[in-house]
């Protein structure tokens, strides 16, 4: 992807931004128990699209990257669920 389309998809987001050759967001919860909830709908979605991010979590705090790896950057992949994620959550920190 052109640096243009990339940013022209990230002002299609909800709190996502470049980081390097990937998108990340990051998204604080109550608890330990409700952001786990979380990583199990991004795991379904991640196995649905056969895309999956890397993924940090500390607590109440979770932090999703996604890059095509095989691309070697940023795909429509990306932007995709992204955006399917950004239905399922909140706003972001």
């Amino acid at each position: 992807m052109t640096e243009q389309e990339i940013q022209q998809k990230l002002a299609e987001l909800n709190g996502w931004e470049l980081d390097g050759n990937a998108i990340k967001k990051a998204w604080q919860f109550r608890d330990f128990a409700e952001a786990m909830r979380f990583i199990n709908q991004v795991a379904e979605l991640a196995e649905k699209h056969d895309h999956h991010p890397e993924l940090f979590n500390v607590y109440n705090h979770v932090e999703l990257r996604f890059s095509t790896h095989d691309a070697g950057g940023l795909t429509a992949k990306d932007f995709a669920i992204a955006r399917e994620i950004d239905r399922i959550s909140g706003p972001g920190e």
